[in-house]
């Protein structure tokens, strides 16, 4: 059977995909903040600014006939604010707190995921092709990204780790990933949604590294400030450096 090789809507995984993924999920701690307290306002009414930011990035995205890297990580940044305003909202307002967060937000991923597979045969990243693909793809991340902040939160505060603790827990697990990666044959499917899952958690205790009072055990740095770096770092890297798409080879006739 004859092959081609086609390219996805989705950057190729590479050093610098997980570097800017970094950056992407701590602005959305450090801009998240900004809007709900910096602001003032509030949890709910940040979400619904956010969550409509998501879906016109989303539609954007969907719409591109091909990858666009500037879009793409315009709509990740998206998916990572909304996801930090919603979590922030059901854990703190709703009440819900961490722990139950988690498990509902895990739940979520996991119930994603799986419709994904069943609807298509696969959740590689390198299948995102198609508007329905990248529905899936889209909801399973901000899915992530909103578990990601819970996962941060209950680690940093409830467990006490405090900020720099969580930062050290996370990186810690995010480099026995790629470990796993070298040197075993684990499912690199599965070890990229685990380590794109754990990259949020790091991303929100390394933005309330930032933009936290002294007295709680962050920095106390401007969360404008930092969400403007953050924002320009992401910049720079996508203007400046060659991204591509992932590839992946199908059957000539799809």
């Amino acid at each position: 059977m004859e092959r081609k090789v086609v390219a996805s809507k989705v950057p190729e995984v590479t050093v610098l995909f997980w570097i800017i993924k970094v950056f992407a999920t701590t602005l959305g701690e450090t801009g998240g903040d900004a809007v709900s307290m910096s602001l003032q306002l509030g949890y709910l009414l940040s979400t619904g600014i956010f969550a409509l930011v998501f879906v016109l990035a989303v539609t954007a995205q969907i719409r591109a006939p091909r990858f666009h890297p500037l879009l793409y990580w315009i709509t990740v940044i998206a998916t990572t604010t909304v996801g930090t305003t919603l979590a922030d909202f059901a854990d703190r307002s709703l009440g819900i707190g961490y722990p139950g967060g988690a498990a509902i937000l895990l739940c979520l991923v996991l119930a994603s995921l799986l419709a994904w597979y069943l609807t298509l045969g696969t959740v590689a990243v390198d299948s995102v092709r198609s508007p329905r693909t990248e529905v899936f793809y889209w909801v399973t991340i901000m899915f992530s990204q909103t578990l990601g902040t819970a996962l941060g939160d209950w680690t940093a505060d409830s467990l006490g780790l405090g900020y720099l603790g969580g930062t050290a827990l996370f990186g810690s697990m995010l480099a026995l990933l790629a470990l796993a990666y070298f040197w075993t044959r684990i499912s690199r499917t599965l070890l990229f949604w685990a380590a794109f899952i754990l990259t949020r958690p790091l991303g929100a205790v390394v933005g309330d590294l930032l933009d936290k009072p002294l007295g709680q055990g962050g920095l106390a740095l401007s969360r404008y400030t930092a969400s403007a770096v953050l924002f320009g770092l992401i910049l720079l890297l996508v203007f400046a450096l060659p991204h591509r798409p992932a590839m992946a080879t199908v059957p000539a006739d799809e």
